[in-house]
């Protein structure tokens, strides 16, 4: 049976007290998930180092956001963060023939720090910039050609909440023969993501946000099928076809995308995905999207109408889950709104509103006129 948002938020017992617009950097914390922590701890007290237990739940996991996208089990690897998937990404290709990496300014800087740290193995990077916080796929087509070996490209990006246009820039890049990574950290969880339509060789995300876990924890997408120039260049013993086979002389790679995981997974953090995931399972994606759309049109002309200056797309077709305020001293406004118990996040000229399934009107107009309040004073 499918949940309505007043279903939905009853899961999070915190809403009821505080006014939760803080998606963007983490999700609010569901009873599943405090009870899935407890769980963790539960296994240490009955089992000690219950490895069998856990390797279940990453597994549980992993299979749980193969589901989210529409990708097989065996294209999913699981990580401690998308900068670690980036990475190991970009360490399995040869750059000499291909060299360009083709990025862009609203790229989270932890992804775009791993593609300019290329250049040192030859790789050079191009810039795709925005038009007032505004991606043009055009802008992406000017930037490939024939000598790019990877196209970058967040769903959503972190800065502002623009949707970018990556269904248009994945198929530039296919026509000119490049790979493609897609950050979907800032739309998992909220938006219908199904890696089989958008045809995209890599994505990942991370379980702290939309996705309703903690910190410690990503997934990285790879298209089965896709080959790498040379083998991942971090590697552990969860890299290999067989973890328990403990052997310190050989090195085998796994054929599916678990050749690019690492050691030891985050267990707590497994515990914390799993939980997320199953929370957001019960949910139709396009109803989430459908009442994040609707809920953000509203945010958007609210502000509006009370004198705010945005970032974010004033076209909703452009707009994610996300409104952007620019204000002179974003900390010293979520400060004030968090003596309100109204969470927000601050980002350099920022003040980021970001919206879930659990996100109300109430929660809207509860913000807008604190923020109206913080200006009568002076803010």
């Amino acid at each position: 049976m499918l949940t309505s948002s007043e279903e939905f938020r009853l899961r999070f017992p915190a809403l009821s007290e505080m006014t939760y617009l803080a998606s963007c950097s983490q999700g609010a914390l569901s009873d599943t998930l405090a009870a899935a922590l407890l769980e963790f701890q539960h296994t240490m007290l009955r089992h000690g180092a219950p490895w069998s237990i856990w390797m279940a739940e990453v597994d549980r996991a992993r299979g749980l956001f193969a589901d989210l996208i529409n990708a097989d089990v065996d294209e999913i690897a699981v990580l401690p963060s998308v900068s670690t998937a980036a990475y190991q990404v970009a360490s399995t290709r040869d750059w000499r023939s291909r060299p360009t990496i083709v990025s862009t300014d609203m790229e989270f800087p932890s992804v775009a720090h791993v593609w300019l740290a290329q250049q040192g193995n030859g790789a050079t990077v191009r810039y795709v910039e925005d038009r007032a916080g505004v991606v043009a796929a055009e802008d992406y087509h000017a930037a490939i050609d024939e000598t790019c070996g990877l196209v970058s490209v967040p769903l959503i990006s972190y800065r502002n909440g623009v949707r970018l246009p990556v269904r248009d820039v994945l198929a530039s890049a296919q026509s000119a023969g490049a790979l493609t990574f897609v950050d979907a950290y800032q739309g998992a969880g909220v938006e219908p993501v199904d890696v089989r339509e958008l045809g995209c060789d890599f994505l990942a995300a991370g379980a702290l946000k939309y996705l309703l876990g903690i910190p410690g924890i990503a997934f990285l997408y790879v298209r089965g099928g896709v080959g790498d120039s040379r083998d991942p260049q971090a590697t552990g013993w969860f890299g290999r076809r067989d973890p328990f086979a403990f052997d310190p002389r050989h090195i085998d790679y796994p054929v599916e995308a678990r050749r690019f995981e690492g050691g030891t997974p985050a267990i707590p953090a497994a515990y914390g995905a799993v939980a997320g995931l199953r929370v957001l399972s019960s949910l139709d994606p396009k109803t989430v999207q459908q009442h994040i759309a609707e809920l953000g049109q509203y945010a958007h002309e609210s502000l509006v109408a009370a004198g705010e200056r945005l970032w974010s797309p004033a076209d909703p077709t452009l707009r994610g889950p996300q409104v952007a305020v620019l204000t002179a001293d974003p900390n010293h406004l979520a400060g004030y709104l968090a003596d309100r118990n109204i969470i927000t996040s601050p980002r350099g000229e920022l003040l980021r509103l970001s919206l879930h399934y659990y996100s109300t009107v109430d929660d809207v107009d509860t913000v807008v006129a604190a923020i109206r309040d913080y200006r009568r004073i002076g803010g």
